[in-house]
C-alpha cells in the first residue's frame, strides 16, 4: 500500500497540531506560577457576577441573531453565483433574481413586523 500521496494531508495535520499545541505548551513551561485570589477567582466578562447565572434573556436577543444568520447565509449564495453567471446563463440568472425576489419579501416582511428593531 502506498502512502505517498497522502504526504501533503499528513503533514498539514502534524504542522497544524504542532501550531496549536507548542504555544501552550512553552507558555505553560516557561510562565510565571503565582496564583492570587484574583487570578483564581471564578469571572465571565471581567468582574465578579452580580445576578443569578440562569437569568432569563430576552427572546429579541435569539430573534434578531438567528434573522443575522439566516440572511448572512442566503447572501453568501451570491459570490458563487456571480463568478459563475456567464456558465449559467439567463436562466441561472432569473433564477437567482427569483431568491433575491423571495429574500426581499421576507426582509420586508421582518421589518415591517418590528422583527429586527432593538429596543
Amino acid at each position: 500500500m502506498d502512502l505517498q500521496p497522502y504526504l501533503p494531508v499528513i503533514l498539514f495535520i502534524v504542522v497544524g497540531v504542532l501550531v496549536g499545541v507548542v504555544p501552550q505548551v512553552l507558555g505553560f513551561a516557561l510562565g510565571p506560577h503565582r496564583p492570587d485570589s484574583a487570578k483564581n477567582s471564578p469571572y465571565e466578562c471581567g468582574f465578579e457576577a452580580f445576578e443569578d447565572a440562569r437569568m432569563k434573556f430576552d427572546v429579541r436577543y435569539y430573534l434578531v441573531a438567528i434573522l443575522f444568520i439566516l440572511f448572512d447565509l442566503e447572501i453568501a449564495f451570491l459570490f458563487p453565483w456571480a463568478v459563475s453567471l456567464r456558465e449559467i446563463g439567463m436562466a441561472g440568472f432569473w433564477s437567482m433574481m427569483l431568491f433575491l425576489g423571495i429574500l426581499v419579501v421576507g426582509f420586508i416582511y421582518e421589518w415591517k413586523k418590528g422583527a429586527l428593531d432593538w429596543e
